[in-house]
């Protein structure tokens, strides 16, 4: 594959992994909106463990389905042919973290880079959703 071709796969499903994410993201924040009346008699740390809990379990499924999408893209793309192999290096490109113990042939190395850019930016879009949410939470006045 040329390193265009790499270039416009990587971007390709580099935007599925993030319209993904940002769906993911937008639903779990309509679902805890709904969720807010039910826990109005609950404490504070109470509503709280039940926002974040879930919020979190929401980024931990979206970023999952991410790590299934590129796993799948590396076989189709006869990059990694085994699906074990496939999702645990998805999983390790996608977290930075990249052990090298399996390495991609050159054909294949920028859209790999391409899996850790998306990895970066969508877990960079997790933290500031967390973030916010923790900021929205937190009562300030209390403190």
């Amino acid at each position: 594959m040329t390193i265009a071709v790499q270039i416009f796969w990587g971007s390709l499903v580099m935007g599925i992994c993030s319209v993904i994410h940002i769906g993911v993201l937008v639903w779990s924040v309509s679902l805890l909106k709904m969720l807010g009346p039910k826990l109005a008699h609950y404490s504070t740390k109470a509503r709280m463990t039940v926002f974040l809990g879930k919020a979190f379990g929401f980024v931990i499924i979206s970023h999952s389905i991410q790590v299934w999408v590129l796993a799948f893209s590396f076989m189709i793309i006869g990059a990694i042919p085994h699906i074990s192999d496939a999702i645990y290096f998805s999983l390790t490109t996608y977290t930075t973290l990249g052990y090298g113990d399996i390495i991609l042939d050159t054909d294949f190395r920028v859209y790999g880079a391409m899996a850790s850019v998306t990895g970066l930016l969508n877990i960079g879009l997790s933290t500031a959703y967390l973030a916010g949410l923790l900021s929205r939470l937190l009562p300030w006045e209390k403190i």
